[in-house]
């Protein structure tokens, strides 16, 4: 087929564009830039904004010697606006009701699988494919996602909003590769601008940035009180509540109290109207959650049984929940046979049988034994 590959100049899209000319493809590479700091006010918490090249045209410059190598033509698209419009701004919106987003869900539901697949079939490509750790695999005449064979890679949990037409359009050409062979096939290629280079990690095609400054870029700092949980007795301020997450034990500045316990303080409760942040440090079982209320559903497949038991991944990485799934409409109440730990809201709550992904919602509210918590 006429395959379009998203080519961001790195060495997974690389050796996944290798892979798919020897399985007789013809491939074309396109570079996306969508991010540009300087029109983003992106400037506290950017660390490169005085290098003497900036991180995409670097980007670009390995990009474009990798295609030279392997022989493939290298296209070059903006959606600038688009990311702004359609993943940016749904991030922003979450940080100011003290939510925690995944920006990566929604560049991939929007950008890579919505804006790219566009301008693939304006330009008379078949399919598109990414460099993504994921397999695509059919089930009862249906395309799914499944777990790639390196799970310590599997990116699957990103792709947790992609619609079936989505799926279908894409494919996967290191679902059954294991990273160190990825790097292995790279050296073998002589692509000496990327085979060692290291993965790109911090948001998706933003990069790395001192989080909590990058957020100032457009939350300014609002000082607030640190309040005991249980005693409401303040014990020191914040900067915004907006900066902190639920069970985090770092950066509160409130180690020093020695006469509450001896365990740490966490982050337990964020009061957002009124700017004020709730901590504990005796029992965290206060993090954890029976019962998970998730909207924004995303269901492949049709229709589930009331009561499907489902494997849960509420963070990447994190350890799949056993829950059964209860689906109303446009969402759904998972209800945790193992109480799963810090759950918050604004997450992705992402939902697999077995391998097999069949959907995602965005967690809404959590609660244990009934009661309502992180609220």
């Amino acid at each position: 087929m006429k395959v379009l590959i998203g080519f961001s100049g790195g060495v997974d899209s690389a050796v996944a564009a290798y892979l798919l000319k020897q399985q007789g493809h013809e491939v074309t590479g396109a570079f996306m830039r969508n991010w540009d700091a300087l029109a983003n006010n992106d400037y506290l918490g950017n660390p490169t904004l005085n290098d003497g090249q900036c991180p995409q045209e670097k980007d670009y410059d390995d990009a474009r010697e990798a295609a030279d190598k392997l022989g493939i033509p290298l296209l070059r698209v903006d959606f600038v606006k688009e990311y702004w419009d359609k993943v940016f701004e749904y991030f922003l919106s979450e940080y100011s009701r003290g939510r925690t987003p995944n920006p990566d869900v929604y560049c991939n539901k929007f950008i890579k699988f919505d804006s790219f697949l566009e301008f693939a079939r304006s330009k008379g490509f078949e399919t598109i494919a990414m460099g993504h750790y994921a397999k695509k695999e059919n089930y009862e005449g249906i395309d799914y996602i499944y777990k790639a064979k390196d799970k310590s890679k599997d990116q699957s949990y990103f792709l947790c909003q992609l619609n079936e037409k989505q799926i279908a359009s894409c494919l996967f050409p290191l679902g059954d590769i294991e990273k160190t062979e990825v790097r292995k096939i790279a050296h073998e290629l002589g692509l000496s601008s990327v085979m060692d280079k290291k993965d790109s990690t911090g948001v998706c095609f933003i990069g790395e940035r001192n989080f909590r400054q990058f957020l100032q870029n457009y939350f300014p700092a609002k000082k607030g009180d640190i309040r005991d949980l249980y005693t409401d007795e303040k014990l020191g301020e914040h900067i915004g509540t907006l900066y902190y997450t639920i069970g985090q034990r770092h950066g509160l500045g409130i180690g020093g109290i020695k006469d509450k316990g001896s365990l740490s303080w966490f982050v337990a409760k964020k009061d957002v109207p009124n700017n004020v942040l709730y901590v504990a440090n005796e029992d965290d079982s206060i993090l954890y959650s029976d019962e998970v209320h998730v909207d924004t559903l995303n269901l492949i497949g049709g229709t589930y049984e009331e009561g499907t038991k489902v494997g849960v991944k509420f963070r990447y990485r994190s350890q799949d929940v056993p829950c059964t799934l209860h689906v109303d409409g446009a969402k759904a109440v998972l209800r945790c046979l193992e109480p799963a730990k810090t759950v918050t809201p604004g997450q992705f709550a992402v939902f697999y049988i077995g391998e097999r992904m069949i959907g995602s919602g965005i967690v809404e509210s959590t609660y244990r034994s009934g009661i309502r918590t992180n609220v």
